[in-house]
């Protein structure tokens, strides 16, 4: 393990399957903060355009959301970012992003944000040019001298330098002899253009001799260039480096001297102004960037190297400083300065990890232990081996936790009454006028070990609620049998989203090897009528929400699903009623034909004044059901879907399936949302009104109490009147809030049922969204 580290700041990984080049990497104030502060701007060759500020997280978490500032989709592939000043008129900073037939200029803003979430940022659009030749990469400067402001060098594929003058087209140049593009890079002190060919020569183009050259309107020279009208373009100088380089790069140390630093494949030179070597070194590894900037000791120059190996070298001139290993290969690296800490090296790979870390090492603090001097005896030393391999054998002939096949070592089942309670036990309910049933559940357990502490915990779906959930027990002796006892009834007027409940036991088997015990859970469903929050009700016509259900086995009487007869005298038994004359408008709109025809609408009511009809197609194999209310068409839905199930399994058929072919019913779910959302925003400002009067109040009765305490009385100016006024308001509000706040719980209730109508299944796992799509 290497001791020199380059430690982990703060990393993240871009996308998924983007390519990065070493373009696509810049660091800047992009915003112009002016605290001094680089933002991470990164672009992909997918064209995503991202913006960070990176904050420093822990070892071993990821990065936070809210150091992404901005990502924007530009649609085309992004060959190179840099930032400058690149708009007339203002020497703030703007963010430069070349495509490959286009060029655009974006300002990049922030607005501060009143939440927790920040601020926010956007990027609008100062000016584009559009490319007539596709290009390669870019640089810019002050070319020829220019005060505050930076113009912008794009070289094309083909060789053709194009320079634009902020907003407006200079002039394009073809290079002498080019075949292939390389890196470019401005040199400002010289006020030169430097390259290197497809000869593998490094080249130097004065900016003047480009301006004052012939216009380049076609790849080769015509005849008014032979004769001599206009000037040629010429190389200022050249030097032959014997390999492709990857990249240039152009470092100022101090103000008497600058250096050009070009990367080869095996090498990296460094240059003088007039092309004469100053320094080279042969690299071992095949690099994949480069980054020179300045030392700290005048006179040298620093160079980050990464390679293909994953390594990261630093080197003062031609002797190696620093070498450490990195999580990725580097195709960019950056030095910029990120919440106060300077010297940030940022790195980019070609496959979207981007990384922040610094230079450091990872001492060891490990101290052997001194080994005791004894000496050993080797018969006990036998012995207490064949002990602990007796040990061993044991615990993999037996196994360690209960073994699946051997029976269990408890029994759970709940069965639900067949008839309501005679005597309701619904108690605090709020449904309106309906009179609420109540239906009993016994959940038995037996054991056929000892047991200590069973706890059997049953939960129901809301507003549905029992008598009591929670119970223990102790089994002391096996083969015994426990029996509870309990009622569920619906305490509020919405539906829930399921009718199945489920009765938990978990408790602890203790062991010869575990005297403590190992916790095990079983549990056991049971489901509960749908009379018990559903009354049969007139068929409606017409309905504002409806939803078809396609089969692909033919219709069946909707009296086999829900026996008519039986189900009403169930139903008006639980209201204390009669299923008699008085009743027969209802029973012959609920089932108005007998039990042998074919019956195809009934309509349901749940307990609080909702209505549902349900109907079934003579011909073709669908069923509707409509509703009033959109979160209503759920239950039905599903228990006519388990209810045909059961009915053709019945039968011996297992391919019965069902479908919905319909549009998502988004709208409905959006609405709901959006109410809640106002119930929200009313809520809260109720209680801030709320707290506002509480305040006033409070404030009143201080005053009042130093007038009374004071012992020169001195006329209350109102006071009592002001009290008693804030008194008659906070009653009043504290109403409406608790009230908005009910309407709130109900409305979250609603929007729960409705998201189970979205995502439960209706045909072979399928939901309502994957039929859709």
């Amino acid at each position: 393990m290497s001791l020199f580290k380059a430690r982990d700041w703060w990393s993240t990984v871009l996308g998924e399957k983007e390519e990065f080049d070493q373009g696509c990497l810049c660091l800047a104030d992009v915003d112009n903060s002016g605290n001094g502060q680089d933002k991470i701007i990164v672009g992909s060759f997918m064209g995503y355009l991202r913006i960070f500020n990176p904050h420093p997280v822990k070892t071993g978490d990821e990065a936070q959301a809210e150091d992404l500032l901005l990502e924007v989709h530009l649609r085309d592939p992004i060959l190179q970012v840099e930032v400058g000043k690149f708009v007339s008129g203002t020497e703030m900073l703007h963010l430069a992003v070349l495509h490959s037939r286009k060029l655009c200029v974006y300002a990049v803003s922030g607005t501060l944000g009143n939440v927790e979430h920040g601020n926010q940022y956007q990027i609008t659009l100062m000016y584009e040019h559009n490319l007539q030749r596709t290009a390669c990469n870019m640089t810019y400067g002050s070319f020829g001298g220019v005060k505050g402001r930076d113009l912008i060098c794009i070289q094309s594929v083909d060789g053709m330098l194009m320079v634009f003058e902020q907003e407006s087209f200079a002039f394009g140049r073809f290079l002498p002899g080019s075949l292939l593009p390389g890196p470019l890079a401005y040199s400002s002190r010289t006020d030169s253009f430097i390259t290197v060919s497809s000869c593998r020569q490094v080249e130097s183009y004065k900016y003047q001799v480009l301006a004052f050259a012939t216009d380049a309107d076609k790849r080769q020279e015509t005849e008014h260039q032979k004769l001599g009208s206009g000037k040629r373009l010429t190389v200022d100088w050249t030097l032959n480096i014997g390999e492709q380089a990857l990249d240039i790069r152009i470092v100022s140390f101090h103000q008497s001297a600058s250096s050009v630093f070009v990367l080869g494949e095996r090498n990296f030179f460094c240059l003088k102004d007039n092309g004469q070597i100053r320094f080279m070194k042969k690299l071992d590894c095949s690099p994949s960037s480069f980054l020179p900037y300045c030392s700290v000791s005048e006179g040298t120059v620093n160079t980050l190297i990464g390679n293909h190996k994953s390594m990261l070298h630093i080197y003062q001139d031609v002797a190696l400083k620093w070498a450490t290993q990195l999580p990725h290969i580097p195709v960019a690296l950056r030095v910029g300065c990120l919440h106060d800490l300077k010297g940030v090296i940022v790195t980019l790979s070609d496959d979207g990890h981007l990384q922040c870390s610094y230079l450091g090492t990872d001492p060891s603090l490990f101290q052997a232990p001194i080994i005791e001097s004894r000496e050993l005896n080797y018969d006990e030393l036998d012995v207490e081996l064949k002990e602990l391999q007796k040990v061993i054998k044991d615990f993999k002939s037996q196994g360690i936790w209960p073994m699946t096949e051997k029976e269990d070592d408890l029994e759970v089942s709940a069965i639900v009454s067949p008839n309501f309670d005679s005597v309701s036990q619904a108690t605090d309910v709020e449904v309106g006028s309906d009179l609420v049933p109540s239906i009993t559940v016994k959940v038995t357990l037996k054991n056929r070990v000892v047991l200590q502490k069973a706890k059997l915990s049953v939960y129901v779906q809301p507003p549905l609620v029992l008598t009591c959930d929670q119970f223990i027990f102790e089994f002391i002796e096996p083969e015994m049998t426990s029996t509870v006892a309990f009622s569920v009834y619906l305490k509020r007027n919405y539906t829930p989203s399921e009718l199945e409940g489920n009765a938990v036991v978990s408790y602890s088997k203790s062991t010869d090897r575990n005297p403590d015990g190992i916790p095990r859970v079983i549990q056991c469903k049971f489901r509960l009528p749908l009379t018990l929050i559903c009354l049969p009700d007139q068929p409606s016509k017409s309905a504002v929400h409806k939803l078809t259900i396609d089969t692909n086995k033919s219709p069946v009487s909707l009296l086999s699903l829900f026996p008519g007869k039986s189900w009403l005298r169930e139903s008006f038994s639980a209201l204390g009623l009669a299923c008699g004359s008085t009743h027969s408008g209802l029973v012959s709109g609920f089932a108005n034909q007998s039990d042998d025809d074919q019956v195809n609408v009934m309509g349901f009511r749940f307990i609080g004044g909702s209505q549902v009809t349900l109907l079934a197609s003579k011909t073709s194999q669908r069923y509707r059901i409509q509703s009033e209310q959109f979160e209503d068409l759920w239950l039905i839905t599903n228990e006519l879907i388990l209810r045909l199930k059961e009915y053709f399994g019945k039968q011996g058929i297992k391919d019965f399936s069902c479908s919905f072919s319909g549009c998502m019913p988004l709208q409905e779910y959006f609405e709901l949302i959006d109410h809640h959302f106002e119930l929200r925003i009313n809520g809260e400002k109720l209680e801030e009104l709320l707290s506002e009067r509480a305040v006033q109040f409070r404030a009143i009765q201080r005053r009042l109490l130093t007038r009374f305490k004071d012992k020169t009385p001195a006329p209350l100016q109102h006071l009592d009147t002001l009290l008693d006024g804030t008194y008659k308001q906070v009653f009043p509000q504290g109403a409406a809030t608790c009230t908005s706040f009910q309407m709130l719980q109900e409305s979250d209730s609603l929007k729960q049922v409705t998201i189970s109508h979205v995502h439960n299944p209706i045909h072979n796992g399928s939901s309502f969204r994957t039929l859709a799509q």
